[in-house]
């Protein structure tokens, strides 16, 4: 029999020798924390949430796996613990795309004869500010299949972290993951729930403060969201080097360019747009974006 030599060393001391070198990185397996039953004392909840589906539309694709992790949070707005998860699968009303299953590894006999409680995922989150990483996918899914979320403060650790401006090449979860030292089973739900936090706890360069930090700090500032309905074609470069982005006519929402900014800039954006969009004065249309209805269709629109 082939016996593997023994180098009388443990694991750890010889990913040392090798990053010693400095030619090689180690990354280690993510091994999640373990679960509290109750929240440590004083301590607040959330959740990160994360869904599998059968396709990219909530209007006619539908959720075959949902997980959410809950965890806790100190009064200066750090993660000091994780619960119990929940965890479920849910057989949907037509076949699971083999696309979905060469992804996910969830096929029909996984799902088979599956349900989810929507009562039962909206009492788990009940009272909890829900994060997760695509939250503008995730939530019209979640909110479709159980409206109590629509009551919820939600956060996105993808758009609300600058984690380019940390270094970050990209703001994917599995590239986060990497590049911070490990790597976990992708796409399932859980596994992205463990992840996410992880990389929340993480401290980052440009602040020395987590992740979470930074992230609670941008879902607790409102916004008003501004669109450039009907602007000149020729103009659209011009918005997007200032930050605009492309909205289609989906769930009733303005057809256009938009940006969130802050209630002080709104003036300065309106002026912006009379002077070198339009070239004159035309409505602008407007929403007050706050964590209840951010990532939603839910939003109120003013002229």
């Amino acid at each position: 029999m082939k016996t593997e030599p023994d180098h009388g060393l443990a694991p750890e001391e010889m990913v040392a020798i090798l990053e010693a070198t400095g030619d090689f990185r180690v990354l280690r397996r993510l091994q999640p924390l373990q679960g509290l039953a109750e929240a440590p004392p004083g301590a607040k909840r959330g959740v990160v949430l994360d869904v599998e589906t059968t396709g990219l539309d909530p209007e006619v694709d539908e959720i075959i796996e949902l997980a959410m992790l809950p965890f806790f949070y100190s009064d200066d707005d750090e993660i000091v613990a994780i619960g119990i998860p929940f965890n479920e699968l849910r057989e949907p009303t037509r076949p699971i795309p083999a696309e979905v299953t060469k992804l996910t590894g969830i096929d029909h006999d996984m799902v088979a004869g599956k349900s989810i409680d929507p009562d039962a995922v909206g009492q788990f989150a009940r009272g909890s500010l829900v994060v997760a990483h695509n939250a503008a996918f995730d939530r019209r899914f979640v909110e479709k299949f159980c409206p109590s979320f629509g009551r919820s403060p939600w956060a996105c650790s993808m758009s609300e972290v600058p984690w380019k401006d940390d270094g970050f090449e990209s703001n994917k979860l599995a590239f986060l993951a990497s590049t911070s030292g490990f790597y976990y089973d992708r796409h399932r739900a859980i596994h992205d729930c463990h992840a996410t936090v992880e990389i929340l706890t993480r401290p980052l360069a440009s602040t020395g403060s987590s992740a979470f930090k930074t992230l609670l700090a941008s879902a607790r500032t409102n916004k008003i969201r501004c669109w450039a309905e009907n602007s000149p074609f020729d103009k659209k470069d011009i918005l997007k080097t200032r930050g605009y982005r492309w909205s289609g006519d989906q769930s009733g929402q303005p057809r256009g360019w938009w940006i969130d900014v802050g209630e002080a800039d709104l003036p300065a954006e309106v002026s912006f747009l009379h002077s070198d969009i339009y070239q004159r004065d035309v409505p602008i249309r407007t929403s007050a974006i706050t964590a209840f209805n951010r990532y939603s269709d839910r939003l109120l629109i003013t002229a």
